[in-house]
């Protein structure tokens, strides 16, 4: 059977953002694969493999999720919310939380500790750690996202409304295969919002600072930037946060003057490859 193309392109242009095809199709796969899993497996152990195995992809989508919330993916806004269904099984994150809490909350208040959705400061004004940080975040989550909602009824309603369609339908997977639906969706979806709290420690931790250009981390390293759509020019995110993330390479480049030194990081990918030039100079 041939394929169409003309309706495979016409699909394609619903997209805002060229950019965004390829990891949105990637992503969805992603939930083809794991609604294959729910209806297929009926193994404990191969149960538990699965749910390691997509620890680190489900954390990497978490970046993604993230970037739609920013720049939403789809020219029609049904689009955008059954993509953010799937979004939400993979990272536990449902519609308008992080526009909410992120977008509206965190970036309008990172310099100020006393008022950070994702403050990194306890009350006393020392520094918590990484651990301390993540249940932090984790856990305030969605309280927070609501009372920042208070002020943005509209995107409150949404948030509350597709959370509840979430979780029904969530709950008729729980109901109908209790077992897979908690090692597909529902320890993925914890696990997910735990990795993401974590990775953002590193983002602004230590930067007490009033001025924007010296108050967020950057990874400039090629790899961590394929995996996480240039979250790691994360200066240039925060000086404009409506720019799409494709864009945010060019953006860094115009501002890199003004950010500190201290504020550059290594990633996991640059000790791995000195560690293996290392090895070669042996």
């Amino acid at each position: 059977m041939a394929l169409n193309y003309s309706s495979l392109d016409t699909t394609l242009t619903l997209f805002k953002y060229p950019a965004d095809k390829k990891p949105v199709l990637i992503i969805l796969l992603f939930s083809v694969i794991d609604f294959t899993a729910y209806f297929m497996i009926e193994n404990l152990w191969v149960l538990i493999g699965f749910w390691l195995l997509m620890i680190v992809p489900k954390g990497v989508i978490s970046a993604w999720n993230h970037h739609h919330q920013h720049c939403h993916v789809f020219k029609p806004n049904w689009m955008n919310r059954v993509l953010e269904f799937f979004y939400a099984l993979h990272t536990g994150v449902t519609t308008n939380l992080w526009v909410l809490h992120h977008n509206l909350g965190h970036h309008r208040n990172f310099l100020d500790q006393s008022k950070d959705e994702s403050r990194w400061k306890r009350q006393d004004g020392s520094t918590m750690g990484a651990l301390e940080y993540t249940l932090s975040v984790t856990l305030t989550a969605y309280p927070r996202g609501y009372q920042v909602g208070k002020h943005y009824p509209k995107l409150q309603k949404q948030f509350v409304t597709y959370g509840l369609i979430t979780f029904a339908l969530l709950t008729a997977l729980t109901i109908y295969n209790p077992l897979n639906a908690l090692f597909i969706f529902i320890l993925p979806m914890i696990g997910s919002l735990l990795y993401t709290s974590w990775a953002t420690y590193g983002h602004h931790t230590g930067l007490d600072t009033d001025d924007q250009f010296a108050g967020s981390h950057n990874i400039t390293e090629k790899w961590f930037n394929v995996l996480t759509g240039n979250l790691g020019f994360h200066t240039a995110h925060h000086f404009k946060q409506g720019v799409h993330w494709s864009k945010l390479p060019a953006l860094h480049e115009e501002i890199k003057g003004k950010i500190p030194e201290e504020c550059f990081k290594k990633s996991f990918f640059d000790v791995f490859a000195k560690i293996k030039q290392s090895k070669q100079e042996a």
